[in-house]
Order: structure tokens, then C-alpha cells, then sequence
């Protein structure tokens, strides 16, 4: 019998009795947020409690553990409160799957009906990268992105976002954090959903991630991507200065509404002028533009010249991602002279514009393809309701 624990469960009501009372979950909390839940619970007095919570914090995010009993430097009164009020638990992995390009995909379960899907990618930046989810489904409806066709259910919390990096860890084996030969050395927010709407989540999750006596990975190694929420562009910066990615996909605001509906309320305009304002701007923190190849549609050489013209000053350096296919949709991948064509006129007028291998497409693992199994059963049901409802 499997049990799944509700990471998105932060506290019980007043009322609850000890008995009924959920635990909460450490993972998701930051430094002062541990802190306070260790006074608050009785654990340790304020005096103390930075203390204690600087042990426990290098147990949960360096070593990894997930049972109190292992911290051996907490006295075993200490760690039998901690296990009376607190958990370490890791949610439900639903579905493993192993790509024969080495990616690797988990469906995870954090939740009775809230599923994500987290994928590992070998080889990307140093070592490689793990793409995170920041929410259950996306309201952006980007046509050429399967996430983008199952609705939005929620935001994730913190727990939820650290929790996909700790799954990861474990599978790829890599506690205590190292310090080097990491398996896992990026982390990309370009899941399910949009980050810079869980803005608060995505921020306290990357400051978990970040922290150097734990999971350790710089922020310069940490890289948020966003469809184009201009408002919450420097608020990202100031708030994480982490690596800035842009889905961009088109040059001009018709196209750009058709394959990005959010360019609606924010057009180009507006989007490049928040780009250039993002602190901390400069070749050494370039911006990430991400353009997926659709064959007919953006992919021209008139294209890829109105795209340098559009950038224009801005420090950056373009991803080309050949379209991934996945089930019902009506596009295309260009034709792989026609990317390396679009490529050629990138690199001569100075930007560095690597085509993106496609990597995990055969598990439904590479960008754009990502969705819930939950999801997918739901509307499979839904379907099969329906046409037992019209046979009736």
C-alpha cells in the first residue's frame, strides 16, 4: 500500500487534536522559516534555534536524509520531537522512466490529484540539468506546448519544487551534496507552468536550492524561464538573481499572439524593454532566448533577420529547439538545413545560437511535451463518459 504525503498541507487548523494534526514538512522551508517552526513547536528555545536549525537544515538539503533518527549530532530527545511534529518525506513517485538518450523522467505525486512531471537531461551545462515544475497545468495556452493544453490546478509550493530536486538526487545518487563531478549541476524552471506566477514559491524554492550548506547549486547555474510576464521580470532579478530565459518562438506581435497568447497583454515592446531592465544584465549574465522551430511558421530567413534586429543590444545568446511532437497537434519540426540556415545568420551577426538536441522525446520528455498523467486519464475518462452518455 503506497502512501502519499500532501506536501501542500503547510500547518493544521486551531482546532486540530495532536492526533489529527499533519505533519508538516521541512523541505520547503527557508532558513528563518525553519528557524521559527523549531520555536514554535518547542523544540529548542529562541536562543538555540539558530543552532539547531543550521543542524538540521545541512541533514535535510547536504546529507538528504529523510529519517530524523539519522542526525547523529541531534540528541535523541531532540530528534524524537522533531519526528512528532516535522517530516522529511519524500512524495510519491508514480512513474519512472528512462529515455534511451540517458534523460531521465519522474511523474510525482506530491498531493492526492496534484501530479508533475520533472525531467533530467545528462549532459546540459557542466554536468547536467534538471527541468522543474512550478505549477499543476499552465493558463498560458502556448499552441505548440502540450503542458499548455491541461488546465492550470495550482500553484506548487516550495516543498513541492525542492522535492523534484531531492527525487532527482536520490535516483542519480548524489547525497551528500558534492562538491564536485556533480551528475546534476543546473537546474532550469522550464516545466509545467509559468514561474514568474508562483513567483513567491519559485523565489523561497530557489533560495532552499541555492544555499551553500545544502543542495549548493549557484545561481548563476540556476536559469528561470517565463513566457513573458513583463510586471514580474525585475522582480525575478532582485529577488533571485538567477539566469533569465525568454520564450520567445516569434518577431512580431500577429505571430507571437497566435503561438504565445500572453503577448496579448504584453506585447514585444513591452517584453524587450523589462528584458533590458533585468538586473545584473551583461555578457557575463546573458539572457536566454528560447525559439522553438516550426516548420512554415517562424523559421525563415526573413525571420531569423528580424529576430537579430528585435535583440538588438541586448547581451544573449539564442536556443534553437527543434519542435517536439506530441499527440493532436498540427505542427511540424523544420527541416534540419532550414534550422542550421536560421543558425548561420544568428552566429554572423554575433550571437551564439546552438540547436538544441532533442533529448527523452521517446518517454514524452523533452521541452513541450510535458503532462500530467492524471491529466491525460482525466480527459481519456471524460471522453469515454461522454460517449457512454450519448449512448445512453
Amino acid at each position: 500500500m503506497s502512501h502519499t504525503l500532501d506536501l501542500s498541507r503547510a500547518a493544521a487548523s486551531s482546532v486540530a487534536t495532536p492526533a489529527d494534526k499533519p505533519l508538516v514538512n521541512l523541505s520547503g522551508m527557508t532558513r528563518e522559516g525553519l528557524r521559527a517552526a523549531l520555536i514554535e513547536a518547542g523544540i529548542c528555545p529562541p536562543e538555540k534555534a539558530k543552532m539547531r536549525a543550521t543542524q538540521v537544515w545541512r541533514w535535510i538539503h547536504h546529507y538528504g536524509v529523510t529519517d530524523f533518527d539519522r542526525m547523529s549530532d541531534v540528541a535523541k530527545d531532540v530528534r524524537a520531537k522533531l519526528a512528532e511534529a516535522f517530516t522529511l518525506a519524500r512524495p510519491e513517485i508514480v512513474e519512472r522512466q528512462v529515455s534511451k538518450d540517458g534523460t531521465r523522467k519522474w511523474l510525482i505525486r506530491t498531493a492526492p490529484g496534484i501530479e508533475i512531471e520533472t525531467v533530467y537531461i545528462p549532459d546540459v551545462g557542466r554536468s547536467g540539468a534538471l527541468c522543474v515544475s512550478s505549477q499543476v497545468g499552465c493558463t498560458l495556452n502556448c499552441s505548440f506546448c502540450h503542458t499548455g493544453t491541461q488546465r492550470l490546478v495550482r500553484n506548487l509550493t516550495a516543498a513541492e519544487i525542492v522535492a523534484q530536486v531531492q527525487v532527482a538526487r536520490d535516483d542519480l545518487g548524489e547525497w551528500p551534496s558534492p562538491k564536485e563531478d556533480r551528475r546534476l549541476s543546473n537546474i532550469v524552471f522550464m516545466g509545467m507552468g509559468e514561474p514568474l506566477y508562483n513567483l513567491d514559491n519559485v523565489s523561497d524554492a530557489i533560495d532552499i536550492i541555492a544555499d551553500g550548506e545544502g543542495i549548493a547549486i549557484s545561481r548563476r547555474r540556476i536559469t528561470v524561464s517565463t513566457s513573458g510576464v513583463v510586471p514580474m521580470i525585475p522582480e525575478l532579478g532582485e529577488r533571485t538573481q538567477t539566469m533569465l530565459a525568454i520564450s520567445l518562438h516569434a518577431t512580431n506581435d500577429p505571430l507571437r499572439d497566435v503561438l504565445v497568447p500572453l503577448n496579448k497583454k504584453y506585447p514585444l515592446d513591452q517584453l524587450m524593454a523589462a528584458i533590458r531592465a533585468y538586473p545584473g544584465l551583461g555578457n557575463a549574465r546573458r539572457v536566454t532566448f528560447e525559439y522553438v522551430m516550426l516548420k512554415g511558421v517562424n523559421d525563415s530567413p526573413a525571420e531569423a533577420r528580424a529576430l537579430v534586429k528585435l535583440i538588438q543590444g541586448i547581451p544573449a545568446k539564442i536556443n534553437l529547439i527543434p519542435f517536439n511532437p506530441w499527440p493532436g497537434t498540427d505542427y511540424q519540426c523544420s527541416d534540419w538545413k532550414t534550422i542550421e540556415a536560421f543558425a548561420a545568420i544568428l552566429n554572423r551577426a554575433g550571437y551564439a545560437s546552438p540547436i538544441r538536441t532533442p533529448r527523452g522525446r521517446d518517454i514524452l520528455a523533452a521541452c513541450g511535451q510535458l503532462k500530467s498523467e492524471s491529466e491525460k486519464i482525466r480527459a481519456s475518462a471524460l471522453r469515454k463518459a461522454g460517449g457512454e452518455s450519448q449512448a445512453a
